[in-house]
């Protein structure tokens, strides 16, 4: 059974064509083999074989997706569904009928059922590692669904995830914090619950591991837990979120990728207050070092990070709040405005790279714009 769930699970939403287009072979190859009856009172082996196979049930939903797609001729499924599209309303009805008869007969498990079978297998202690792997691998896939993610909490899942975020093991913890926050994305009814069960201080401890990768997962779960969030994001600036990220955005031997994410989290940080029309002071505005480590990334050589970079200057740069360090350009963002342009015209002679350069460099200017703008106000 375990097998079955996971050929489903690992087949994600395309699963139920392919077992609506198997099914329909299969009632073809039913029919095949009625029609072999009557022609003839004594059924070959091959023949007789399949029927009992179909008459006792499939010894598993394994056995049953195998036969039918190895029984399934393409070009005769390409001929049934073109006959499909020329039936009647009662025709169709009719085979609708039959088709959920059959889909009924097979027992195929729920996503709350494969869920909830997934649970059991995180609270199991005496799991081996690999079928733990396993569980939370399936979790990783159920949970795309906003329904399914929903429902994890009530099954226990968000607590027996949120435990794993302790494991001892690197992979378990990395997928745990992969889990919460496919979960939480675009979600409220997720994020409050895992803000409740006081999983975010732990994300954000995550966020400060050597390991990238687990870093990397750790990071994206609190970029998801607090986006939109406002209780999310006070209680982040309460954990000291600020410093966690000037940390990550100062050290030379980050990770790039790490140092996008950083960018993108600042970016929506900023432009949340702006959305929301309340101009709270976020903690890093007066804090120098913070900004600075920020307009430092622009002299990457990385297009994508300058990219996010800017993003954040530019929202940054709309608050109100930011009047002060603009007139005293505490964070030398004018001085690096210009070396930017300097590096991506160089890049604009890069075929390869050109048109990427172009529109950051498009960025660059909006930013630039922005900052004389206000400069100007500001004098």
């Amino acid at each position: 059974m375990r097998n079955s769930k996971r050929i489903l699970i690992s087949m994600g939403k395309a699963w139920k064509t392919l077992l609506l287009l198997s099914l329909l072979s299969l009632s073809l190859t039913i029919a095949h083999i009625q029609e072999k009856g009557e022609e003839s009172d004594e059924e070959s082996p091959t023949v007789a074989e399949e029927h009992n196979e179909f008459e006792g049930a499939f010894s598993s939903l394994d056995g049953m997706l195998q036969w039918a797609i190895s029984h399934s001729d393409p070009t005769r499924l390409k001929e049934k569904a073109h006959d499909v599209q020329g039936l009647s309303a009662d025709e169709l009805m009719k085979l609708q009928l039959e088709t959920k008869e059959l889909v009924e007969k097979l027992k195929v498990p729920s996503d709350a059922e494969l869920m909830q079978a997934a649970i059991t297998d995180l609270n199991n202690s005496s799991l081996s590692l690999e079928d733990l792997h396993r569980a939370l691998d399936d979790l990783l896939i159920l949970v795309e669904s906003i329904d399914n993610a929903n429902g994890l909490n009530k099954l226990g899942g968000l607590v027996a995830v949120i435990r794993k975020l302790n494991s001892s093991e690197l992979e378990i913890r990395t997928a745990s914090a992969w889990i919460l926050g496919k979960a939480s994305q675009n979600n409220p009814v997720v994020q409050k619950q895992i803000l409740e069960l006081g999983a975010l201080p732990n994300l954000m401890m995550m966020v400060k591991s050597s390991f990238t990768g687990e870093a990397l997962k750790a990071l994206y779960a609190v970029s998801a837990v607090i986006s939109n969030n406002v209780d999310g994001q006070e209680l982040f600036y309460s954990e000291a979120g600020d410093f966690l990220l000037q940390d990550v955005m100062s050290n030379s031997s980050t990770d790039v990728r790490l140092l996008r994410k950083s960018a993108i989290l600042v970016a929506d940080l900023a432009q949340c207050i702006l959305e929301n029309g309340k101009e709270e002071k976020l903690p890093f505005i007066n804090d120098r070092i913070f900004l600075k480590s920020l307009v430092n990334l622009t002299a990457s050589t990385d297009l994508d990070l300058q990219e996010k970079v800017l993003m954040a200057i530019r929202n940054l740069l709309q608050l109100t709040s930011t009047k002060e360090l603009v007139s005293n350009d505490l964070w030398g963002l004018d001085e690096a405005m210009v070396k930017m342009r300097e590096r991506l015209e160089d890049l604009m002679e890069d075929e390869h790279r050109r048109d990427y350069a172009r529109d950051v460099e498009s960025l660059r200017k909006e930013v630039e714009l922005i900052f004389h703008s206000r400069l100007d106000k500001v004098t």
